[in-house]
């Protein structure tokens, strides 16, 4: 395992051992292995931030979602029972509106 892991992490990051060999000047060498890791470091970065961030879009999307379906729900009653919002008062009499 000790053996893969080493030759895993020189075919990424040793210049002299991955494709990166095949560009004869030193300096682009290193110039192409910076940019690759600068790269990764932004994508790794960027999706962190979202798996972060997840949780919180996801409860914010589920509390809309259930503030429509109350609103539907509402709308609903209103229009098949709508009696379910007249206020019962000793002071009203049948037929009397406000």
């Amino acid at each position: 395992m000790r053996s893969l892991v080493t030759r895993v992490w020189n075919f990424v990051f040793n210049h002299e051992v991955n494709p990166l060999r095949h560009i004869s000047d030193v300096a682009t060498r290193h110039y192409v292995l910076q940019i690759l890791g600068l790269m990764w470091a932004v994508a790794f970065s960027i999706a962190l931030g979202s798996y972060t961030v997840l949780a919180v879009s996801v409860l914010g999307h589920a509390v809309l979602i259930a503030a429509a379906a109350v609103t539907v729900a509402t709308y609903t009653v209103a229009a098949k029972k709508p009696e379910m919002f007249a206020r019962r008062s000793s002071r009203r009499h049948d037929g009397e509106h406000d």
